[in-house]
């Protein structure tokens, strides 16, 4: 009897059906695209419009603890001016390679008057001074010190909310617009406290 002979047939390929190869680099090619929209689109943002900050120290204790983690607006103050109550962050007038965050207190061409564990502003609204009402500061923290300090027209009186343990305004000076990276606007971590940073107005 004659031996079976198996034959394999190679089912035959259709000329329109594009191959492994080139169905592979097509993915990896639509790969490439996606991520560098994705960077085009991202990194703008990352680096001109929010910035992520880590908090140190306890000068704005118990608002803001050591190690939380916020998003930083850098395009608010683009287009307006910080506002009494924000928290912002800037760069330290004596060592610029360091960030601070303190919160806004004193506004251009304001005088600032701190005595009595009162912080008192003058302006052409109150040119008899107003006391101002620290909602966000804790019960029993003090504001130490006794000085008074009129801004030029683009400098900041700034101070941590934990005034006891703050290096801020009332140490090394005034704050230039130019130094302040942006606001304060969402924190990360902890999750327990993930939400919109609130900034109190104070229309005096």
């Amino acid at each position: 009897m004659p031996e079976e002979k198996l034959q394999y047939v190679v089912p035959e390929k259709n000329p329109g059906e594009p191959s492994l190869t080139s169905e592979v680099l097509a993915f990896f090619w639509e790969t490439i695209k996606i991520v560098v929209v994705s960077l085009i689109i991202i990194l703008p943002i990352r680096y001109y419009v929010v910035q992520p900050f880590f908090v140190k120290g306890a000068s704005m204790e118990s608002n803001f603890q050591d190690g939380d983690y916020i998003f930083v607006d850098e395009l608010s103050y683009d287009f307006s001016l910080p506002a009494r109550g924000d928290v912002i962050i800037f760069r330290y007038p004596l060592d610029q390679s360091q960030f601070f965050i303190k919160r806004v207190i004193g506004l251009p061409g304001e005088t600032v008057d701190i005595k009595d564990n009162k912080v008192t502003i003058y302006n052409p609204t109150h040119p008899n001074g107003v006391v101002l009402n620290e909602t966000y500061l804790d019960p029993g923290q003090q504001t130490l010190g006794t000085m008074r300090v009129t801004l030029d027209d683009n400098n900041y009186f700034v101070m941590g909310d934990n005034r006891l343990r703050s290096s801020d305004s009332r140490t090394w000076g005034v704050l230039n617009k130019s130094l302040i990276t942006g606001k304060a606007f969402i924190r990360l971590w902890p999750f327990s406290k993930l939400g919109g940073i609130p900034h109190p107005t104070y229309p005096i």
